[in-house]
């Protein structure tokens, strides 16, 4: 009787190298993580608890500010037509890309077309407050950070926290040192510490140290004590623009 040939056996893999490049294929981007992404442990409120708290806060807070969110869409749709929510791009937790949903603020887009140059300021903020694309119904919401309101719906699709580090741009964190990918250890919040510290008076990507205080003082506690203070920061002296 004839022998069928024995299948050959697939060679075992080599084991991979450790990951520091996250690829993301569609509409998101490849991110060099760097060596700073080391692996870090999570604690029980960060893995359990506080995701919990996201999505039950971020949804209790689109009830809440509803009333707001209607009339911010109608000030936009009245005053700089479609689209209401500007949807842009930003580094999330492990550098995987999504799209973050704020409230257009300025007429026409300022991320298409030419842009004037207000130099190295607009380079880091990505804003200016001269900017003569931003609009009066603009100016409001971001003086009172009325246009961040959408990001609640981020919180709810698990791609931020309601407390947690800015996301930043693709194209700023390609510039980062290896030491600051160490903020996109957890994923990015709406409020944060720099916003009750540093807001207003010194560039974000420049208060990655900031960021990296709160990964090590990360609890109910101190995420509690940042969602108090962030509507005093908003009110008070220290105001976006």
């Amino acid at each position: 009787m004839r022998m069928m040939p024995r299948a050959a056996v697939p060679a075992k893999p080599a084991k991979a190298p450790p990951l520091t490049v996250v690829d993301i294929s569609g509409p998101e981007a490849s991110i060099q993580l760097g060596q700073s992404l080391a692996r870090r442990t999570t604690t029980r409120y960060e893995g359990l608890l506080k995701p919990i708290l996201d999505r039950i806060g971020a949804i209790l807070l689109l009830l809440f500010t509803a009333p707001l969110v209607l009339a911010a869409a109608a000030a936009i749709r009245l005053t700089m037509g479609k689209p209401i929510i500007l949807q842009q791009p930003r580094v999330g937790k492990s550098g995987v890309v999504f799209t973050m949903y704020k409230f257009r603020t300025m007429k026409p887009d300022r991320r298409v077309g030419d842009v004037p140059d207000f130099g190295e300021e607009r380079r880091i903020t990505h804003k200016h407050r001269n900017d003569p694309r931003l609009t009066p119904v603009g100016k409001f919401l971001r003086k009172w950070s009325l246009d961040e309101l959408p990001q609640f719906w981020n919180v709810v699709r698990g791609d931020m926290s309601l407390v947690g580090p800015r996301p930043e741009m693709p194209k700023i964190v390609a510039g980062y040192e290896p030491w600051q990918h160490a903020r996109h250890l957890v994923k990015p919040g709406i409020t944060g510490l720099w916003q009750i510290s540093e807001r207003g008076d010194r560039m974000m990507h420049d208060c990655t140290e900031t960021d990296l205080v709160y990964l090590d003082e990360i609890s109910l506690t101190t995420d509690l004590k940042i969602m108090i203070l962030t509507p005093l920061a908003a009110l008070g002296l220290r105001r976006g623009y």
